[in-house]
C-alpha cells in the first residue's frame, strides 16, 4: 500500500540517495549551506532523520539526544536501506492518523518534516560537494506549505534560518531554500 506522504518519499529519496553515494571520505569534512554542519555532521544528522522517522510513523518514541557517528563501514549502502525503510514505514496508512505523541504534531506533517530534511538537505550535501541536485518536482508544493506553516516556530528554535529573500522570478527550489534560511544562489565549494 501506498500514502501521499510516501510517495513523495519515494520521489525525493532516489536524488538524496545519488548525492550520498557520490561523496567521497575526503570531502567529509567540507562546510555546507547548513550553517555549523560540515558535510560529515550534516550526514549524520541526516542519517538520524531517516532512521527517526521510521520510528515516528508508527508513533514509536525517539531520542534526538544521541550522536553516534553512522559514517562507518558501507555507511553509504547502509544510508539507502534506511531510507528504504522510511519510505515503507510511511506507506502503512495508519501512519498518517492521528497525532504524533512524541511531537505533537499531526502525523502528516511529521511524514512533511522527513520529506523537507531529505530534499533541502539533500541540496545542502549537493552544493557541498559540488554535486548536480535537482528535486522531484513533485514534493515542492507539499514543501512550500509546510515550510509556511513552520517558519515562525522552526526560526524561533533555530531550525531555519532568517528567510532569505530571492530576486527575480525563482524557481520553486529557490523560493524553498530561502525560506528555510538558504541563498540559492550558493556555489559548490
Amino acid at each position: 500500500m501506498a500514502t501521499q506522504t510516501s510517495d513523495l518519499l519515494a520521489a525525493a529519496a532516489p536524488r538524496t540517495v545519488a548525492v550520498v553515494r557520490q561523496i567521497t571520505d575526503d570531502q567529509l569534512d567540507l562546510p555546507t549551506p547548513c550553517q555549523d554542519f560540515q558535510v560529515r555532521d550534516l550526514l549524520n544528522h541526516l542519517y538520524e532523520v531517516v532512521v527517526n522517522f521510521q520510528a515516528l510513523a508508527g508513533r514509536s518514541p525517539v531520542t534526538w539526544a544521541d550522536k553516534p557517528d553512522h559514517l562507518t563501514d558501507g555507511w553509504r549502502d547502509r544510508f539507502e536501506t534506511e531510507t528504504g525503510r522510511l519510505v515503507e514505514a510511511w506507506s502503512d496508512p495508519a501512519s498518517e492518523e492521528g497525532v504524533s505523541p512524541g511531537m505533537g504534531m499531526p502525523q502528516p506533517v511529521v511524514g512533511a518534516m522527513a520529506l523537507l530534511d531529505l530534499t533541502v538537505h539533500g541540496w545542502d550535501l549537493a552544493v557541498a560537494t559540488g554535486q548536480p541536485y535537482e528535486p522531484a518536482s513533485e514534493v515542492l508544493p507539499a514543501l512550500h506549505e509546510l515550510a509556511d506553516q513552520l517558519a515562525p516556530t522552526a526560526r524561533q528554535m533555530g531550525v531555519f534560518g532568517e528567510a532569505v529573500p530571492v530576486d527575480g522570478t525563482p524557481s520553486e527550489l529557490a523560493r524553498l531554500l530561502g525560506m528555510t534560511g538558504r541563498d540559492p544562489a550558493c556555489t559548490p565549494r
